[in-house]
This record gives C-alpha cells, sequence and structure tokens, in this order.
C-alpha cells in the first residue's frame, strides 16, 4: 500500500525517532568504507589503521562525556547499550531486584521484563503528570535494588530527569542512565552525575546508524552478553565497525563545537512551535515539563483526536511527525507514557509529537506548526466519538 501524499515532504520534524547525517559525518567516514577498510584486530599497516581510528573515535566520545577512554564500550546502538548495561551487570553481581521508572524506553523495559521471568525481582517507579521521577522514590528504592535505570530525558515528552540528584541519592545501588536523547542536546559529566554506566546511540545527534556506546565506570562488572573474541575489552564481542565509529565520534565532536548555537536556536524554534500550535487550536495541551525538557521536543495532545490519523494527514501535507516512540509506531496500543503520567486511554491516544534536528530551519518549524491547525478541525469535523469517548468528553 502506498501513501498518496498531495505536497512534497517540506518538514521533517521527527529527530527524536532519527535524525538525516551531517555530510560532514559521510566525510569522515569514508575513507574506512573504501581505502582504510581493515579489521582493526589485524596485525598489518591496515588493521593498525583502523585500530588507531577506532582509539582516536573512543577519545573523542570520552572527552565529550568526561569519562576515560577504556571507559567507552562500542555496541551497535542504544537498545544493546542498554541491555549490556543493565543485564550484564544483574549476572556479573548476582543483583536479585532493578528498579526503574514506568516511562523507560522499551529497550530499557522489556529487559528488566526479561529479567523478571528468569528470577529477578523488579520495582517501576512511577512519575509525576509532568514525566519526572521523584527522587525520594528512588532514593527509596536504591535501598533494596542492586541496580537502578533512569532515562535522562523521555523519549516521547522530552522530560528532563533530575539524574545528578539521583546519583547523589544511589546509595549502594549501580546506577545506569539512558542518555540517548540527551547527547548533543545535553551537556553530560559522567563524573557530575554519578553515572556508572550510560548509554548512547550515535543516529540521534546526526550520525549513522547502527553504532551506539556504553559509558562503564572502570570498576562496575558487567558481563557480555555476545561472546566471541576479547573485542572491546571482552564486553563486546564481534568485528569492531570502526567507520561507524569514526561516524559517531565525528557527530559527536561537531554537536560540542556548536553546542552553543544549536541548542538556544533549537529551543526557540521549539517554542515557537509550541506557541503556534497551542495558540491556534482549541482544546490542545502541552505534555512533558514546560521548561525541564529537551530543546527540540515539543509534544502535544488533542481533544476528539486519534494521533495516527493526524500524522498521516500530516504527512500529506509535506510534514514528517509521530504519536510518539518510534520503537511503539506500529502499535495501536496508548502510549505506556502517557498512561504513566495519569492520562486516560482516550487522552493518550490522541497524542502528537514533533522534534527538530540543528538543520531544522525556521520556515520548516513554521509551516508544520501551521499545519497543524487545519488538520485537527478536518479531523475533528469528520470524528464520531464511541461511547467511551463522549462520556470521556461530557465530564470535562
Amino acid at each position: 500500500m502506498h501513501v498518496v501524499r498531495v505536497f512534497e515532504m517540506k518538514a521533517y520534524l521527527d529527530n527524536a525517532a532519527t535524525t538525516r547525517m551531517d555530510e560532514r559525518v559521510l566525510a569522515a567516514m569514508r575513507p574506512f568504507l573504501f581505502t582504510k577498510y581493515g579489521n582493526a584486530s589485524s596485525l598489518h599497516s591496515f588493521g593498525v589503521e583502523a585500530a588507531e581510528a577506532l582509539a582516536k573515535s573512543r577519545e573523542t566520545i570520552a572527552e565529550a562525556v568526561n569519562a576515560d577512554a577504556e571507559e567507552i564500550i562500542f555496541t551497535s546502538g542504544g537498545s544493546e547499550s542498554d541491555n549490556l548495561a543493565i543485564t550484564g551487570a544483574v549476572r556479573a553481581n548476582k543483583i536479585r531486584k532493578v528498579a526503574t521508572t514506568q516511562i523507560e524506553h522499551p529497550a530499557v523495559l522489556n529487559t528488566v521484563r526479561a529479567l523478571e521471568k528468569a528470577g529477578v525481582s523488579a520495582e517501576y517507579l512511577g512519575v509525576s503528570k509532568d514525566a519526572l521521577v521523584s527522587v525520594e522514590e528512588v532514593a527509596r528504592a536504591a535501598k533494596t535494588a542492586g541496580i537502578i535505570s533512569v532515562m535522562h530525558a523521555n523519549n516521547e515528552v522530552g522530560s528532563i530527569q533530575p539524574i545528578r540528584e539521583i546519583g547523589e541519592e544511589k546509595k549502594k545501588a549501580l546506577f545506569h542512565v539512558d542518555a540517548v536523547q540527551t547527547l548533543g542536546k545535553e551537556r553530560i559529566d559522567v563524573r557530575r552525575l554519578n553515572a556508572d554506566m550510560m548509554s548512547f546511540s550515535s543516529h540521534k545527534l546526526h550520525g549513522p546508524k547502527g553504532v551506539g556506546a556504553l559509558f562503564v565506570r572502570e570498576g562496575v562488572r558487567i558481563e557480555p552478553l555476545i561472546y566471541g573474541g576479547g573485542h572491546e575489552r571482552g564486553l563486546r564481542a564481534g568485528t569492531e565497525n570502526v567507520a561507524g565509529a569514526v561516524g559517531f565520534a565525528k557527530a559527536v565532536e561537531l554537536a560540542y563545537k556548536e553546542f552553543g548555537v544549536a541548542v538556544p536556536r533549537m529551543k526557540k524554534l521549539r517554542d515557537g512551535v509550541i506557541r503556534g500550535v497551542l495558540s491556534s487550536v482549541p482544546h490542545s495541551h502541552l505534555n512533558g515539563h514546560p521548561s525541564k525538557r529537551l530543546c527540540n521536543n515539543a509534544h502535544f495532545r488533542f481533544d476528539r483526536i486519534e494521533g495516527e490519523a493526524l500524522v498521516l494527514r500530516l504527512d500529506s501535507r509535506g510534514v514528517a511527525a509521530s504519536t510518539g516512540s518510534a520503537c511503539s509506531s506500529k502499535s495501536l496500543e496508548p502510549s505506556h507514557v502517557l498512561l504513566a503520567m495519569g492520562l486516560s486511554h482516550v487522552e493518550a491516544h490522541g497524542s502528537l509529537r514533533m522534534t527538530l534536528s540543528r538543520f531544522t530551519t525556521k520556515a520548516e518549524a513554521d509551516y508544520a506548526a501551521k499545519q497543524v491547525a487545519p488538520v485537527v478541525s478536518e479531523l475533528r469535523a469528520v470524528t464520531s466519538l464511541t461511547p467511551e469517548m463522549a462520556k470521556h468528553y461530557m465530564r470535562r
């Protein structure tokens, strides 16, 4: 089935799902795809050249987050990093209880659920209406949990968690942070945040897909999930993706080099999108914390609207957006994040996520924001309320 577009794509606002690769990243990768393509484990000059590039890339990423190069493990992406951190730590330290929040990415939640099936106890902490977890609640859970996992910023609604405060209260528990959405958008210092492990992904900041990293603090024990050769300090077997690592490092380098200009600019565009949508659409609401949110995230909900229909209508007008996590976009179930925030099933179904990047233009942001009101109006004109929806809105 082909989607028929009325207009050409004019605004890509789904950068929380993935970003386009920076051309400078591709230029840095190209030699390691075509001329310097040696295996980093080989002893000849091709291998040595690849190993040196891998080491330099590791140093670049480590420097960006105030880690030592030896503490950075390359992976295939954020999901593998989350799995390796949590399952690896549970196995290595014989942990009997894991604590996390109800709004984590599926890579964390499904990892914890798999551990539950293996006999590990789990606690899922609730959040506020703004999607923030209580530091006191995490501290309480840390008294009995061997590891706690809290994301730096939520991938759906963009709320930024009090990670530094949690790190100060983590007791003896290991502390894992999913920082996939924040690398390049927030200043990250693993020492200051008191994190024991932290997950990153390249394609969220204009790097290539299929490569990520896990920070593992020196002295923290984890077991590998993939067995083979002694790659990545024996924690992640498999021939290293040298070109991917080089691209990831270049993306990180560029993100922090341009941080002082790009982040304030994204915030300004984000705020413009939020004002434009909320002022033009009756019965619209902003999801997530109003100020403690990612610089590029605008997440809305609309009364009497079905989110998937909204996304498809916007696509026909040349706007790419989403209802929430790309990992769950094929599911018709309401967002677990919005439900955890206290929204009803009906409210959660009427959501829209618009996320920018440092390449988003003001014209794109303005165009996207202006398309929401007419699309919402069109959908409300043809929407037939179910008995449940009618009962809900009669109470409002």
